[in-house]
């Protein structure tokens, strides 16, 4: 069945800087040029691609600092998409890490959400976010007094789904674990056209990603800085300052970069190095595209994208220790781009429409039949 006739829109978090999860929102939103996106905030600054695409926010907009630390207004966050008005469309489709899922539509609409973690912040990772992060210290404090409203309104607002996307079974078993639903899976992507083999590998290890605690750039540098090997590091955010000075000179830190830059970083390096618990983690993906082997920790999304001694290493503790150990490993071993980069094509872009397109169409016929609308 053809969704071409369809109202159809997208809703997502907050759309401030281009992630894996905003590149599944440009995709969702390529596929359907027509559908409008509603989100929180929108930072049209940082997020090439949505050029032409009808954005409608929220209050929260025009709140100060708003467009740059969203984290300052989770709280707000429940009641704001349920203030959204989606009476008008046949489906909506969430794109949700946070909120965004909680939208509220009328029993005739299909709501599909493309879950790419339940909340973060308000599950078992809770603690970690409130201990972690550099936040003020009265913040800290009443954090925990808010999160137990926090976890039963992301609870019921899961039931408002009619069907869940996972992006990958280790979120697939968290969606049942605190929603107790069932989903599907269905990975994100790389555009593995744009990536190419190196023609010759450099002498320096990879990561790449925010700057945040969560990422684990700190037990990177510590085991580099006993490694005494060369380390590029690309990104930004709040821990910059703290990881920049803890570094030895062999650490390497580049900022924002470029995609094209990031592409040629990622032909030439000899291993990307991948330490944090991720949902998915598009990262690793697009290194494989490159012919560029992981070294990852053996937990989360990684465990479905990195073969071990195929197209990387693993290591099994998550400390410095251990990721030196398996670097060290990786020094005495050998692998084969091409074979690499031909398992990170089965996560292709094409795919992921296809999967996508298939599955809207078989909920939407069902959907219909189950609202005698057929």
């Amino acid at each position: 069945m053809s969704l071409k006739h369809l109202k159809i829109a997208i809703v997502c978090d907050w759309l401030t800087n281009m992630g894996g999860a905003e590149k599944v929102i440009l995709a969702l939103h390529q596929l359907f040029p027509k559908a409008p996106i509603y989100t929180s905030i929108y930072n049209p600054e940082r997020m090439e691609g949505f050029e032409h695409a009808v954005v409608h926010t929220s209050y929260l907009q025009h709140m100060p600092w708003a467009k740059n630390k969203h984290q300052l207004y989770l709280g707000f966050m429940p009641s704001v998409f349920e203030q959204f008005d989606l009476n008008g469309y046949d489906i909506v489709i969430s794109s949700s890490h946070s909120c965004a899922k909680g939208i509220i539509t009328k029993p005739e609409t299909l709501h599909v959400c493309y879950c790419h973690s339940p909340m973060r912040y308000a599950w078992e990772n809770s603690h970690a976010y409130i201990r972690e992060y550099e936040i003020h210290p009265l913040i800290k404090k009443i954090t925990p007094l808010f999160m137990h409203n926090i976890r039963m309104w992301d609870r019921l607002s899961a039931d408002r789904v009619d069907n869940f996307i996972a992006n990958s079974k280790h979120i697939q078993n968290r969606i049942y674990k605190y929603y107790r639903r069932t989903s599907t899976v269905i990975y994100p992507f790389v555009e593995s056209q744009q990536y190419k083999i190196g023609t010759k590998k450099d002498n320096f290890y990879l990561a790449v990603g925010r700057l945040t605690p969560y990422k684990k750039f700190d037990m990177i540098i510590e085991a580099f800085n006993k490694l005494k090997l060369p380390l590029k590091i690309v990104g930004t955010g709040i821990s910059y300052k703290k990881l920049a000075q803890a570094a030895n000179p062999n650490i390497e830190f580049l900022g924002r970069v470029s995609d094209e830059y990031l592409r040629e970083l990622y032909s030439k390096a000899k291993a990307f190095i991948f330490p944090q618990v991720e949902d998915f983690g598009i990262t690793p993906i697009e290194a494989m595209a490159s012919g560029c082997p992981v070294i990852a920790y053996a937990k989360g999304g990684a465990l479905e994208t990195v073969v071990e001694k195929r197209t990387g290493i693993f290591f099994h503790e998550q400390n410095p220790i251990s990721l030196q150990g398996s670097v060290e490993k990786f020094e005495s071993l050998k692998f084969d781009p091409l074979a690499i980069r031909a398992h990170a094509e089965t996560f292709d872009k094409k795919i992921f429409n296809e999967k996508i397109l298939d599955f809207l169409e078989k909920k939407w016929e069902t959907w219909q039949k189950e609202m005698g609308m057929k």
